[in-house]
C-alpha cells in the first residue's frame, strides 16, 4: 500500500475546541475501524480519487471488513443510518464505476418506431 502514507499527525486536544470550518489546513479524523459511516467515506473516497490510491483504499477496506466490528462512541450513534453495502467489483477501467454513474457507460435505449395502418 505504497500510496496510502502517514501525513498527519493526529493528537487529542487538551480542550475541546471547536472545528474552524474555514481553516484550509484542518483535519477531520475519521476512523473507519470504529464508525461505520467513516468506511462510507472511505469507499466514496475510493471511488473519486486515482487508480493507485483507490486500489490501497480498496485492500484497507476489504482487511476492515473482514476484521472484527469494533465501535467507538460515534460509531455506535453512527451505525443505525450508516447502510450497509458491499464493496463494487471493478472490471476493466478503474473508473468503470464513475463513468457509470455519469451515464457514460451505456448508450441511451432506442425507441420503437410506430407502425402505421
Amino acid at each position: 500500500m505504497a500510496e496510502l502514507t502517514r501525513r498527519y499527525v493526529v493528537m487529542a486536544l487538551a480542550t475541546d475546541a471547536p472545528f474552524d470550518p474555514r481553516d484550509p489546513d484542518g483535519a477531520f479524523v475519521l476512523k473507519p475501524w470504529k464508525d461505520p459511516a467513516a468506511v462510507r467515506a472511505l469507499q466514496a473516497y475510493r471511488d473519486h480519487c486515482y487508480p493507485e490510491l483507490a486500489r490501497d483504499l480498496n485492500g484497507w477496506l476489504q482487511v476492515i471488513s473482514e476484521g472484527a466490528a469494533v465501535r467507538g462512541d460515534v460509531g455506535r450513534r453512527n451505525e443505525p443510518y450508516a447502510k450497509v453495502t458491499e464493496t463494487p467489483k471493478r472490471n476493466g477501467s478503474p473508473h468503470a464505476s464513475r463513468r457509470a454513474r455519469r451515464g457514460h457507460a451505456r448508450p441511451a435505449p432506442k425507441r420503437k418506431k410506430r407502425r402505421r395502418r
